[in-house]
């Protein structure tokens, strides 16, 4: 396994515990597929609360400015900017 492969796993994992804080249930079911919006029901409120998370967790700052609808399409999604922005 490499080093990025286990770093995005990191995130993904991250991603998902952070998700279940701010829904307050256990998600069983999410993958890197898992749309956001779709099938978690996410809103603005609840992204922002995801982002703040995130950011505690990882220990990052995530960047207004370079978050784009598209980074928030999947959980996949989501992994893949903050892996690029760490």
């Amino acid at each position: 396994m490499s080093v990025t492969v286990a770093a995005d796993q990191q995130v993904v994992s991250a991603i998902v515990t952070a998700l279940e804080e701010v829904l307050g249930q256990e998600l069983t079911d999410v993958t890197e597929q898992t749309r956001l919006f779709d099938d978690l029901s996410l809103d603005s409120t609840s992204v922002l609360g995801l982002l703040m998370a995130l950011e505690d967790a990882l220990d990052m700052q995530v960047d207004p400015e370079g978050l784009e609808q598209s980074h928030l399409e999947t959980v996949g999604s989501l992994a893949a900017f903050i892996a690029e922005s760490r």
